[in-house]
């Protein structure tokens, strides 16, 4: 491991700072995607502000009817709130559904969203990887890997993004506040946040450099069912191959693209009368398979279908 100084700020406004005064400095609150990179160097930090202890750790009600979670509020924590399990159970299953126990009492709303790809190429650094080391190739392309994009992928990367948190958040239309070094704040929609490949597949978020996320807010439940289902090649504690959120008549697909890809085709098929089989259908016309995923475009129809079905979604059309 390489030499890194380490920071606990006592606020915000001092962690930006932090972040600020070293070059590759990087945020850091339950450490269970960074440190394991670090370990491994494909992420090597020069100094490390830990944001765990700062008061972004709580779910407080919105005036609107909303949630708003603080960034370091733990995936534990955010399925286990009443509040969140009765209104947002799409939310709950989908953070149940991801890693151990023991994980989700460490990992933080922020960095669920934040975490990295676990494309074996990306991990495997005797590979050559867009991510890691821009300009050297995608050894995915061309090899044997199956769990990759289907939706919006590039000649530069063609990895998934592995949150299931992540996928709910944008059927639910979260929203993302996000605090910056000169003091100010904005507000970015969930779905906007990560960004597709291109030609710049290191860079994942539509994050300013030097910004920081300090909640996720929820709005007020959308009227209609909520599901969360994920397919995956071991029963628990496995990353998904393919996984869908239906939030009324809202959908968005995990495991098919750099991003969580809300499914507006489909979205736009229900509200038109399709059925939800024939709005699946619709949706992943617009997929690209390379031979090794082939079976995504089944998958994901179907899976599709069967959430669409169990909410009830388009039945009032």
């Amino acid at each position: 491991m390489k030499p890194f100084t380490y920071e606990r700020p006592k606020d915000v406004t001092s962690a930006l700072a932090m972040m600020a005064e070293v070059p590759g400095a990087r945020f850091l609150a339950g450490g269970t995607n960074l440190v394991d990179l670090m370990k491994l160097q494909i992420e090597q930090p020069t100094q490390l502000v830990d944001v765990s202890r700062l008061p972004l750790g709580e779910i407080e009600e919105t005036p609107g009817g909303g949630l708003r979670l603080g960034a370091v509020t733990t995936n534990s924590q955010v399925a286990a709130d009443l509040r969140v399990r009765a209104r947002y159970p799409a939310l709950a299953q989908a953070i149940l559904s991801g890693a151990s126990g023991q994980l989700r009492n460490k990992a933080t709303t922020a960095g669920n969203l934040l975490q990295r790809t676990r494309c074996a190429y990306f991990y495997d650094t005797t590979k050559p990887c867009n991510k890691r080391q821009p300009g050297a190739g995608c050894a995915a392309i061309g090899g044997i890997y199956a769990n990759t994009a289907v939706f919006g992928a590039s000649e530069a990367c063609i990895a998934t993004h592995p949150s299931d948190m992540a996928v709910a958040m944008s059927a639910l239309d979260a929203q993302v506040e996000i605090a910056s070094q000169d003091g100010q704040s904005r507000s970015l929609a969930l779905e906007d946040l990560h960004r597709l490949p291109g030609e710049t597949p290191h860079i994942e978020t539509n994050l300013q450099p030097g910004e920081m996320i300090t909640a996720v807010v929820l709005p007020p439940p959308a009227p209609g069912g909520q599901i969360y289902r994920k397919a995956r090649e071991r029963a628990s504690y496995a990353f998904a191959i393919g996984s869908v959120a239906v939030v009324g008549g809202r959908v968005a697909l995990g495991a098919v693209a750099h991003k969580p890809w809300r499914a507006k085709v489909a979205e736009q098929a229900l509200a038109g009368g399709a059925s939800p089989a024939e709005a699946m259908a619709a949706e992943m016309a617009g997929a690209q398979a390379d031979g090794h995923n082939d079976f995504k475009l089944k998958l994901m129809a179907r899976l599709g279908a069967a959430c669409l079905t169990t909410t009830g979604a388009g039945d009032d059309q």
